[in-house]
Order: structure tokens, then C-alpha cells, then sequence
């Protein structure tokens, strides 16, 4: 293309009347040109925008791309009210875009975390002129990710997204002295989120969320209205959707198990989908190849996928394929490709999750021991206390909060020198073992109050022995105090390869914070908690009751 034309601003009616404003941009020339749609909360006009797929080089490749504020953010009117308007408002703005001057009529949609949600609730919302979508890092299940996980609220992501989207909302409801007060006060919060912000109860009506005074990323209000989790929701409504979808993930991403489920459930209906899985968190780090403290190669990252195309290319590929007919040779391509970390090889698959792949436990045993053998008699119990004052700090892991909690793989010394903190170690592996696929716990416990939480952390230990963290769970329970239950813990999925020399460990306790809030041990809700009492816990591992990790182990192909 020779130039770029583009308009700023442009209304866009929604059926209610309200406006939202986009930009477009085109390439000149006689077209027609298929259009892409990125609808967002974080301004149509931010370096952010771009991230996601690059405008000027869709532009370039024969592509109308719309960049959209949505409703009550930035130049589009209407009320800030996360998720409630987007399925709505997507299916409309679908149904424009397919009618803007020198657009071929048919439509693609593209984003990531909360764009990518608003390509999944248009698709189900089912506009006839939506022919693909890329959907980036985000999930399926609410309640699984996004406002809960396993029970326990994500309140590392919920105290710092609310915030941050908050200041561009208070120009909306405040000016002058007025507008600069709640400013200060915002920036300071926002500031203060790990000395103090996180720390305030009850962590159901974070503090620091009501002195804000608008609206939070949804788990406040879905305690409150459980119902309005449904405006964010995917899952359950897979059936509704016919549009082909390319998802994309990270193995540290804080939806990560979400974007799996999306691409499975859409795939098991025999819908044309892609799955692309890297070893990324959710924003893309600025050091290429770095996540937490791991290096993984240039190769790994969205630039050099496997050192043969941009994230990008691959979005375009998609889109040719769907969207002008254009036969890509993407589609003659495996569905499914994955990287494998410890090895830090891409490799491609047919399925996921892989069908070869066995179910093999490992137990927890006495001493501290993490033995491919079940106890076969009776073995002493664990016990340590869980203090939510003093409570397990987040190190690493699939999170996106305050910039003082980074993502990705972390040195867990700190973490497992603590006494509330339970560690399992195998013994040196003779030869490589594959961990690919979901992972889950079964864990016998007890606890001397009438709730808790059980966090479990599988992690590789290398040569050297220094234990960093692969994937982890949470799972808030009640309970019948110093009753035995057995728990079932999901640790989400993961692919990685444990080299000979290495060891597998697991960590047991009860928290992870401010990743997620602190169980205070009293059974009250987190709306209203605001006592904390230590709990006394123990870890049983016996004949009879027999604590294990289930590890999707991939057959060696030598």
C-alpha cells in the first residue's frame, strides 16, 4: 500500500443509541479490503492498542483496521461498567464495521485479556459477518481466573486492574479540586498496593477499591450479584459459536488454563481452531526471552516463534485464511502448537490435551519425600500453622498485579524456608521426565477451623538445587474442624521437561498473597472478614489416605 488513510473518532450507534467512537484505518486504494476489530477499555489510541497486532502492518497487508473505544471509556459515551455492554455492543459494532465505505463486508476481531473476551462474547452473540477472531490470553470461566480461583478471590489482580483503569475514569465523575483529590488519593493507593492496599479488610470490599468509588474488574459485585459473572463468561456457551478461533497462551499467563479450555471445548465441537502456547506471562516481558528468571531464547518469544514467524505473521495467515479465501497452508498445519520448557523447544501436536500422555502419580511421603511409590503403611502426618497475618508471600507464578509481584519462574528458597510452608522432594531423576498437560492434586488434610485454603506449588529443582515454580493451585474449603477431608486441587496445566539430575518438588500451605486474599480461618465471607485467626493443619499421607500430584507424563520417544 502506498498510504494510509485515517479517520479518528468515528461514531458508532449501538442499539440503545449510545455512541462509541473508533478509529479506522485504511489503506488506499480501490479494495475492497476485509476489516479487523479490536474493541477496548485501554484507549484506542495507546502504544497497548497496537501490542496486540500491529495496525500498520495489518494496514499494509490488505486489512480496514478498527480500533474502538469501549462503552463509557475514553471518547466513547456511556457508563464504565466492565463486561455488562460488551456482547451486545460487539455484535453491533461487528454488523458497522462490515458496512464502512471499501470493506468487503466481512468481519475479524482480534485482542487480548479484555479484548480478546470481547471477540468471544461477540461470537457468541453470533453477528452473521464475523468470519474469525484471534483471541490472546484470556479465559473461559470467570470464576476460574478472572474474579476467584479454586474459591480464594484474585485479589492481586483485582486491587491493581481496578485501580489502574480507574484513572482515566475519574476525569468522567470529577473536576477541578475535586478531580485532583480523588487523583492523589487513587495514585497514592495504587502506589501503596503492597505495603498496605492489599493488606486491607475485608478483601471482599478491598478498601482501597471502595475510597476509588468505581467500578472494580467484577468480583466485588459478583459476590454481591453472582449472576454478573455471566456477562464475562465463555464457558457453558461454546455450543453458541461457529466462528473460527486462533487462542493464544502463556504457560505463566493468569488465564492461561481459561484459553486452554476455550480452544478444547471449541475444538471437541469440531470448530476450525488453533491453539499457540508459549512460555509467557500475560504482558509480554521487555527483556525478549526473559520470564521471571528464566531465560527461555530469542526463539520463544511472540517475535521469532521458533525462529520462523512474528505473532503477528501468524495473525495475518489466520485472517487470509478466513477472511479472503486465501489458502495460507495454515490450516494443512498441526492445530496445536505448544513450547516445551526445560528442553525450550516448539513442538507441534494434533491435540490437546495430548492423548498420549499418562496420568502418574507421585506421592507425598514422610520425611519430606516425594516418592513414584504409595505408602503402604500407616506414616506420622504433617503439621504447621497457617497465620494469615504472616501469610506465604507470592513469589512468581501465572499472576498480573502489582509491579512488585513480577510473573513468571522464581528461586522458591525464601518461600520454602518458611515453617508454614511444606516441601516434597524425589530424589534425583535417573533420566528426562515430560509434564504435559493438567495437572491436579489429591491432598488429605485437616484444619482446626471452619474454613481454610490449601495451596499447592509443583516446582523443578535443578542441579545446583535451586527450586523454581512451574504451575500452582488454591482451593478454599469449609470444613468440620480437625475433620479429615479429601481435596481436590487443580494446578491448571503445564508443559516441562524435569532434566535427569533434577528433582520434582511440591509445596504445601494455605497461602499465596497478595496473589490471592487471605483465608482469615473463621468461615466468614470475604465481604465482611475482617478477624484473623491461625489455623493448625496437617498434612495426612498414609495407606489410607494417600496425597498424590497427578503428572501427565509423555512417553519418551527414544
Amino acid at each position: 500500500m502506498a498510504d494510509v488513510e485515517i479517520e479518528f473518532d468515528v461514531p458508532v450507534p449501538m442499539r440503545d443509541g449510545t455512541i462509541l467512537r473508533a478509529d479506522v484505518h485504511r489503506p488506499t486504494g480501490p479494495g475492497p479490503w476485509p476489516v479487523l476489530v479490536q474493541r477496548t477499555p485501554y484507549d484506542k489510541r495507546s502504544l497497548g492498542g497496537a501490542l496486540q497486532l500491529a495496525t500498520l502492518f495489518a494496514v499494509s497487508r490488505g486489512y480496514i483496521v478498527v480500533q474502538q473505544d469501549t462503552r463509557g471509556r475514553f471518547a466513547s459515551d456511556g457508563e464504565w461498567s466492565p463486561w455488562t455492554h460488551e456482547q451486545a455492543d460487539g455484535h453491533d459494532t461487528v454488523r458497522w464495521a462490515a458496512k464502512l465505505p471499501g470493506g468487503s463486508g466481512v468481519v475479524g476481531m482480534f485482542g487480548a485479556s479484555y479484548t480478546g473476551n470481547t471477540s468471544w462474547v461477540a461470537a457468541i452473540d453470533g453477528p452473521p459477518e464475523l468470519g474469525a477472531i484471534a483471541a490472546q490470553v484470556t479465559w473461559s470461566e470467570p470464576n476460574d481466573g478472572l474474579f476467584m480461583r479454586g474459591g480464594a478471590l484474585e485479589l492481586g489482580l483485582n486491587g491493581w486492574w481496578t485501580l489502574f483503569t480507574g484513572l482515566s475514569d475519574l476525569p468522567r465523575r470529577f473536576s477541578g479540586p475535586d478531580l485532583f483529590a480523588a487523583m492523589t488519593s487513587l495514585i497514592a493507593d495504587y502506589d501503596g498496593l503492597r505495603e498496605r492496599g492489599y493488606r486491607e479488610l475485608p478483601a471482599g470490599r478491598l478498601p482501597a477499591i471502595e475510597r476509588f468509588g468505581g467500578p472494580d474488574i467484577g468480583t466485588q459485585r459478583a459476590l454481591a450479584a453472582p449472576e454478573t459473572a455471566d456477562y464475562a463468561r465463555v464457558a457453558g456457551r461454546h455450543d453458541a459459536i461457529t466462528t473460527p478461533s486462533l487462542v493464544v497462551t502463556g504457560w505463566y499467563d493468569v488465564f492461561l488454563q481459561g484459553a486452554l479450555d476455550n480452544h478444547i471445548a471449541m475444538a471437541k465441537r469440531g470448530r476450525p481452531a488453533k491453539l499457540l502456547v508459549g512460555p509467557w506471562s500475560h504482558v509480554e516481558n521487555a527483556i525478549p526471552g526473559a520470564v521471571g528468571e528464566t531465560n527461555f531464547g530469542l526463539t520463544s518469544t511472540r517475535a521469532a516463534i521458533a525462529g520462523q514467524y512474528s505473532l503477528d505473521e501468524l495473525q495475518i495467515r489466520w485472517f487470509d485464511h478466513w477472511l479472503l479465501g486465501r489458502d495460507t497452508g495454515l490450516m494443512d498445519e498441526p492445530p496445536v502448537k505448544i513450547f516445551v520448557m526445560g528442553t525450550n523447544t516448539w513442538r507441534d501436536e494434533n491435540e490437546w490435551p495430548l492423548a498420549r500422555a499418562v496420568e502418574t502419580p507421585w506421592f507425598l511421603r514422610a520425611d519430606g519425600k516425594l516418592s513414584d511409590s504409595a505408602p503402604g503403611a500407616d506414616e506420622d502426618h504433617d503439621t504447621y500453622v497457617y497465620d494469615p497475618n504472616d501469610p506465604v508471600p507470592t513469589r512468581g507464578g501465572a499472576t498480573t498485579m502489582a509491579v512488585d509481584f513480577p510473573p513468571g519462574p522464581f528461586d522458591q528458597a525464601a518461600v520454602e524456608q518458611r515453617p508454614d510452608v511444606l516441601v516434597y522432594t524425589s530424589e534425583p531423576l535417573e533420566h528426562d521426565l515430560e509434564v504435559t498437560g493438567p495437572v491436579r492434586v489429591t491432598l488429605y488434610a485437616a484444619t482446626d477451623g471452619p474454613s481454610t485454603d490449601w495451596v499447592v506449588r509443583l516446582c523443578d529443582v535443578d542441579a545446583q538445587g535451586v527450586s523454581r515454580n512451574i504451575t500452582d493451585g488454591v482451593l478454599r474449603v469449609n470444613a468440620s474442624p480437625d475433620t479429615v477431608g479429601e481435596h481436590e486441587i487443580d494446578l491448571w496445566s503445564t508443559s516441562n521437561v524435569f532434566r535427569a539430575g533434577h528433582r520434582l518438588r511440591v509445596q504445601v500451605t494455605s497461602s499465596n498473597f497478595p496473589r490471592w486474599d487471605r483465608n482469615p480461618n473463621t468461615g466468614e465471607p470475604p465481604q465482611a472478614a475482617t478477624t484473623l485467626r491461625a489455623a493448625r493443619q496437617r498434612i495426612f499421607h498414609d495407606a489410607s489416605r494417600v496425597s498424590r500430584i497427578a503428572l501427565p507424563v509423555v512417553p519418551s520417544q527414544a
